[in-house]
């Protein structure tokens, strides 16, 4: 069995040269995979390389958490915070806006978020409810909303006033947004909230506009120019003394809670596209040929410069005549527009005679007439072609026609006698505001001060003493109650309420084949405190039921809702 099993073991004898042969004698060995090579210790170098290596990292290492843990501690550690803290806007709820009695013209509905368009999403706590609506739009205004893009940051942080008394007042009515906190876990819930910041509401601001009586207004102007298809009008009234507005329309108007929306898109793109411009303050922007109104202010012109007696007569037999100095045959013929026989000053007021203003104004025969220069003086005294300084935005100055306007506007051509007697009677190239009208008319019976308009409560317009006498200003009051009594404004003549006013009618278009219907007035007629201007705008010639047909009703709305104010 040993013999089977047991295997002789046979070992040869490898020498030491045979180890150490040399491979480069040896050009068979297979070199690529290692045959014949010698083995070798690894070099210092790579050690050396290895541990700098190892240095560098460590140092990068220690740097970046020094840098982390120390120098940046502070911002990053902020950074962190937020990520487990999400901050949110607390929007200020804005001030409301309130009538001279109280009433809410802009107030505050609780809302929560509403989609906007596509880019955009509107988010606001509130928003503006305006009880007036279009009534009221021009003088209250509207507002622009909080807003966040779709990534959640908020490029408009607060509701923004744009026009009129929201945007007049907005510093006082925004407030102060707060900020709320609130932590959330892992999963992004929340798990608790404080507020670090408490928003702090808008300041209430009550103007001097009466709700009832503004929205009596626009209501007439609304109703004459739909029935009667006048393009548009407006109207003011005024206290006399301080300059408090107590109603100021502008028709057509607008829809102040769409355009604070922006939408529906359809609403706010037929606002746009209006051709009547509903978003034209006419009050204050517009610009009306006056026609008649100004003969109060060259009655009184004539009574200051001694021009005429108050109850001289002059005879209107339907026009005058003036010799043409160029074609004796031809003279240039100036219309009333009726008849009127013999009138004084204060029949001239009443019937409204355009041959008595013509004459007073560019003189007639052995008349004297004030001329351009005195009328222009009168005029400008009064507040015309100047900014009434009202505070809200866009107002426009209107032409007084002069010499030097008319070589400006028609290439150097000179002044004529008939140019002196149609900016008389307020026509030629005559335009002023409403709100100039009104102020102008105060300061005739307010016993000689121009009062800068105000649309707050207590605020006293600014006073500007003019020089007139109040002897003549009781004659030019008493033709303008003439006028209400048996003359051009008896639409006025309202049970329970006097009143003195004077009409206006003025020619417009290419062809003179529209006109507008002009009113200036106060009352109560024996204690003037407020005066009012309303104009109705474009409607064919002919129209009636215009500007004293408006007054009319509001004074009938006022002896019945408002009687404090006849007496």
């Amino acid at each position: 069995m040993k013999k089977i099993f047991k295997r002789k073991q046979r070992y040869q004898v490898i020498e030491p040269d045979e180890i150490l042969i040399d491979a480069a004698n040896i050009p068979d060995f297979d070199t690529t995979r290692l045959e014949g090579r010698l083995e070798r210790p690894v070099s210092v170098d790579v050690f050396k390389s290895l541990y700098v290596l190892i240095f560098i990292i460590g140092a990068v290492f220690f740097y970046t958490l020094f840098q982390l843990q120390v120098v940046k501690y502070t911002s990053l550690s902020a950074r962190a915070e937020s990520n487990r803290l999400a901050s949110s806007l607390i929007v200020a709820e804005r001030g409301l806006l309130l009538d001279r009695n109280g009433v809410p013209l802009a107030e505050n509905t609780s809302n929560t978020s509403s989609g906007g368009a596509s880019t955009t999403l509107r988010v606001a706590s509130t928003t503006r409810s305006y009880s007036l609506g279009a009534a009221a739009s021009a003088l209250v205004g509207y507002v622009s909303y909080p807003k966040v893009d779709q990534n959640g940051f908020w490029y408009q942080e607060e509701t923004k006033g744009i026009v009129g008394a929201e945007a007049l007042y907005d510093a006082e009515l925004s407030g102060e947004n707060g900020i709320s906190l609130a932590e959330t876990n892992a999963s992004g819930k929340i798990v608790s909230g404080s507020i670090v910041r408490t928003a702090k509401s808008g300041q209430d601001i009550k103007l001097s506009i009466d709700a009832g009586i503004q929205k009596s207004l626009y209501d007439a102007i609304r109703a004459r120019a739909e029935m009667y298809k006048w393009r548009g009008g407006s109207g003011v009234i005024m206290d006399i003394k301080t300059g408090e507005l107590y109603a100021m329309v502008s028709y057509p108007s607008f829809d102040p809670g769409v355009m604070s929306l922006g939408e529906p898109r359809s609403a706010v793109n037929a606002i746009l596209n209006d051709t009547r411009a509903p978003l034209l303050d006419r009050a204050v922007s517009g610009l009306y040929t006056p026609g008649s109104v100004v003969k109060p202010f060259v009655a009184l012109a004539a009574l200051q410069e001694k021009i005429i007696s108050p109850n001289k007569q002059i005879l209107s037999t339907g026009s005058i005549s003036v010799p043409n100095p160029y074609d004796p045959s031809k003279p240039s013929v100036f219309k009333d527009w009726k008849a009127h026989g013999l009138v004084d000053m204060r029949q001239a007021l009443a019937v409204s005679s355009d041959v008595y203003f013509y004459e007073v104004g560019g003189g007639f025969k052995d008349q004297r007439g004030l001329g351009i220069g005195a009328i222009e003086k009168y005029m400008r005294l009064f507040g015309f072609g100047s900014s009434t300084n009202m505070p809200l935005p866009g107002e426009e100055i209107g032409v007084i026609p002069n010499p030097e306007w008319k070589a400006n506007v028609f290439d150097g051509e000179r002044w004529f006698l008939g140019n002196t007697y149609h900016t008389a009677i307020g026509q030629y190239g005559f335009q002023v505001t409403v709100m100039q009208l009104v102020r102008a008319v105060s300061a005739l019976v307010n016993g000689g001060t121009l009062v800068t308009p105000v649309i707050r409560t207590g605020e006293q317009g600014l006073r500007e003493p003019i020089s007139i006498t109040t002897e003549n200003t009781a004659i030019v009051m008493e033709g303008m109650r003439m006028a209400v009594t048996e003359g051009t404004a008896r639409a006025l003549e309202v049970p329970g309420i006097k009143v003195g006013a004077k009409t206006g009618t003025a020619e417009t278009g290419a062809r003179k084949e529209f006109i507008n219907s002009v009113l200036i007035g106060f009352y109560p007629y024996e204690k003037p405190r407020y005066a009012f201007a309303i104009v109705m705008e474009r409607a064919p010639a002919g129209t009636g039921q215009g500007a004293p047909a408006v007054m009319g009703d509001v004074l009938r709305w006022i002896v019945e809702n408002r009687p404090e104010m006849t007496k």
